[in-house]
């Protein structure tokens, strides 16, 4: 028998742990409008910039897999 390593989660530490995922997918969306703004002014000449854009990017990435993981009966979205 193979046991699932993935914790079981009640509705409302769903739903929690979904509210606490949005707020952070706000605050990397607004990360990203602003290092984007920044860049475009620099004329993209900023690398460092740009790295923290990748990572922004990847992390925006990882939570709305998460998040997607969360909704398994495609309730909460």
């Amino acid at each position: 028998m193979i046991l699932s390593t993935r914790k079981i989660m009640s509705e409302d530490e769903k739903g929690k742990r979904f509210l606490e995922l949005i707020d952070e997918q706000n605050n990397i969306q607004w990360s990203i409008v602003s290092k984007l703004t920044f860049l475009v002014k620099s004329q993209w000449g900023s690398s460092d910039i740009k790295n923290e854009l990748e990572l922004l990017i990847k992390r925006h990435s990882e939570i709305t897999k998460e998040l997607n993981s969360l909704d398994d009966t495609r309730s909460l979205l």
